[in-house]
């Protein structure tokens, strides 16, 4: 079985983000990059069925600029196969990276489209979704554990609730949520490892999609600045102040 993993390059996680003096987006000069946590959760779990003898390929796919070759190869360092770059500058949004990834699936034909739910930069939430619309195909996302078994994934997914548990037929969309495992740190032999593996370079044009944005960003602004709270000396002092404010 054939697995496609798409992955991201955004800001890293630990990196306080910086709205443009202009307001006209994020300022990304001199900014560490990394791969999206729950994208880097999806590689784990494609290599964790590689291992358990049920995927027999994991191939990484990134759709960003140059620099995100970088991402493609701590994918292949911890235990992706090959990778494909398809190189823009711009920014697609999810629609277009979801008609991207249509077209790399029926290129590469894998039985499972396993990503994450969500990258942490536009917090969209969508691709995942839309890629089921396009194929036509079954999706399960938000989960927290996965099980393959022959042509049926068992899906548990976390929502509202509790836990809901599915059946989905493969091929299928999955989408990956932050307790479905720990990602491995990649061992210094397979990074080196990494350098020499494929990563086949395609473009926008080679698959004929239109990448236009159909939204327009007004403005970015940072959030307004929290007040600071007060420390009070008694639970007397707490009710007091619920009383003031009426909340009591």
């Amino acid at each position: 079985m054939k697995v496609l993993v798409p992955v991201k390059r955004v800001i890293d996680y630990n990196v306080k983000v910086r709205v443009k003096p202009d307001q006209t987006g994020v300022d990304l000069a001199n900014v560490k990059m990394s791969m999206n946590p729950f994208c880097e959760i999806a590689v784990e779990e494609a290599v964790r069925l590689k291992e358990k003898g049920v995927a027999t390929e994991v191939v990484i796919v990134s759709i960003g600029p140059q620099q995100a070759q970088e991402t493609i190869r701590t994918a292949l360092a911890m235990g992706g196969d090959r990778g494909i770059l398809i190189t823009t500058d711009a920014d697609p949004e999810p629609l277009a990276v979801a008609k991207l990834l249509a077209a790399m699936v029926a290129e590469e034909a894998p039985q499972l489209v396993l990503m994450g739910k969500q990258a942490i930069d536009g917090d969209n939430n969508a691709v995942g979704q839309m890629l089921s619309a396009l194929l036509g195909w079954p999706q399960a996302t938000y989960a927290s554990a996965i099980e393959v078994s022959g042509a049926t994934a068992k899906v548990t997914r976390e929502v509202d609730g509790g836990l809901q548990t599915l059946d989905v037929d493969l091929p299928a969309v999955v989408t990956a949520d932050l307790r479905l495992n720990e990602p491995r740190y990649a061992s210094l032999p397979n990074i080196m490892k990494a350098k020499k593996k494929e990563i086949a370079q395609k473009a926008v044009a080679d698959y004929g999609v239109d990448v236009a944005p159909r939204l327009k960003v007004v403005k970015v602004a940072e959030p307004a600045k929290r007040s600071a709270g007060v420390k009070l000396e008694s639970a007397a002092d707490l009710v007091s102040k619920l009383k003031t404010a009426g909340v009591l």
